[in-house]
């Protein structure tokens, strides 16, 4: 749910939305705590800002590190 979050985030910054209305506002308050350390490590590109793709590819290898240590051996 949390990197249909983040997509979704990404998705509706490329359109011109009311920033103070309550579905992005709901976005920013969820994915904000894990995009914002990123973007301060990450390298500045210029306009795109990378780092819900980062934080999209970080939760997906949280995801299978958890998902290995849950196996039954």
């Amino acid at each position: 749910m949390l990197t249909w979050a983040i997509v979704a985030r990404a998705l509706l910054s490329w359109f011109p939305i009311d920033q103070s209305s309550p579905l992005y506002q709901l976005l920013v308050r969820v994915t904000e705590p894990i995009i914002d350390p990123l973007r301060k490590v990450m390298p500045n590109t210029g306009m795109m800002d990378l780092s819900p793709m980062a934080a999209i590819v970080l939760l997906i290898v949280m995801g299978q590190l958890v998902a290995g240590l849950a196996a039954p051996a």
